[in-house]
C-alpha cells in the first residue's frame, strides 16, 4: 500500500514563502503524477499544481508565477515552493499521487495559514 506523508505547512505573513514536501512510500510502485490540491473552509477541493514523471507541470491560474512544483523521481517526492503568499492561499493542502496500475492516493493534509 502506497502512503503519502506531507510536511512543511505552517503560519506565514502575507508576502512570505513556504515549502511543502510530500514523500510516497511503499513497495514496488511507480508514480505517474504527483501534485497538490487545497481546500479552504466552506469550499471544494481544488487543484494547485501537478507534475508528471516526465517533467510536465500544470498550475491553477491563481498560483501561476508564485508557486513552483518539482519532483525527485528517485525519492518519489514532490515539492511545492510557495512564494508571495496571500491570505486567500490559506487552506488545507493535500498531496496527491496517481500510482501506475493502482489508482489515486491522498495525503492527510497540511495546514497553510497566511495572515494579512
Amino acid at each position: 500500500q502506497v502512503q503519502l506523508v506531507e510536511s512543511g505547512g505552517g503560519l506565514v505573513q502575507a508576502g512570505g514563502s513556504l515549502r511543502l514536501s510530500c514523500a510516497a512510500s511503499g513497495s514496488s510502485f511507480s508514480v505517474n503524477v504527483m501534485g497538490w490540491y487545497r481546500q479552504a473552509p466552506g469550499k471544494q477541493r481544488e487543484l494547485v499544481a501537478t507534475a508528471t514523471s516526465g517533467g510536465s507541470t500544470n498550475f491553477a491560474e491563481a498560483v501561476k508565477g508564485r508557486f513552483t512544483i518539482s519532483r525527485d523521481n528517485a525519492k518519489n517526492t514532490v515539492y511545492l515552493q510557495m512564494n508571495s503568499l496571500k491570505p486567500e492561499d490559506t487552506a488545507l493542502y493535500y498531496c496527491y499521487a496517481r500510482i501506475f496500475r493502482s489508482g489515486d492516493r491522498w495525503g492527510q493534509g497540511t495546514q497553510v495559514t497566511v495572515s494579512s
